[in-house]
């Protein structure tokens, strides 16, 4: 993408992930992977937080529906 967007991880032009170490997931770190997902044309997202005791609860993944 060459609009000044930085993608953490592309794997197999399919999946987005998106790294993040913060207190909380908010909405806004939702909006930005959809936005990943929309300019790269890519299907699915990990939202992936590092700052929680369990790693599987701060996992979240999102579809983009209007994909094509």
């Amino acid at each position: 993408m060459d609009c000044g967007y930085r993608i953490d991880l592309l794997v197999e032009d399919k999946v987005i992930v998106e790294l993040k170490a913060v207190e909380k997931l908010e909405r806004i770190h939702e909006a930005q992977l959809l936005s990943y997902l929309k300019l790269a044309d890519c299907p699915v997202g990990l939202l992936i937080d590092f700052n929680v005791t369990e790693l599987r609860k701060g996992i979240r993944r999102l579809v983009d529906k209007f994909h094509e």
